[in-house]
């Protein structure tokens, strides 16, 4: 099993309060969130965001694995992944996730890409583990 590591650490109260995210990689060292960052719009990150990158980098390895067990290879893939974040049962819930992937594909039709996307989707690990909240995805060729 591989086991990679995040960490954050978390000071004061909810609105108030500062925290810092790590990498084990040093990718991120002490990079600061907080209320502000992840509800008011300031600049930061936010747990969300941090999983929208992690959920976009691993679709897109995903749909290049896929497009290489069908003799294809992408000169580039392109995914944003945008987490939605709302009030739900008294707390807040990641409840949908939005792919927006653009591929150039040399040799690959439209319906060649949308198959590999699709199948990119249902077996991404990310995807896979955040499956609680509905997963969606535009995916076009450029």
């Amino acid at each position: 099993m591989i086991t990679k590591t995040g960490s954050a650490r978390w000071e004061g109260t909810l609105k108030e309060g500062t925290g810092h995210v790590s990498t084990e990689s040093g990718a991120l060292s002490e990079q600061p969130y907080g209320f502000n960052t992840r509800f008011e719009g300031k600049p930061g990150t936010n747990p969300e965001e941090l999983i929208g990158a992690a959920h976009a980098g691993c679709f897109s390895m995903a749909l290049s694995m896929v497009l290489g067990e069908s003799g294809l290879t992408a000169d580039s893939i392109e995914t944003t992944a945008k987490v939605g974040l709302e009030e739900k049962d008294g707390g807040f819930a990641i409840t949908k996730i939005h792919l927006d992937v653009t591929a150039s594909i040399p040799g690959a039709s439209a319906d060649d890409f949308a198959k590999a996307a699709q199948t990119a989707k249902e077996n991404c690990p990310l995807s896979k583990v955040l499956a609680a909240a509905e997963i969606t995805m535009d995916a076009r060729l450029a």
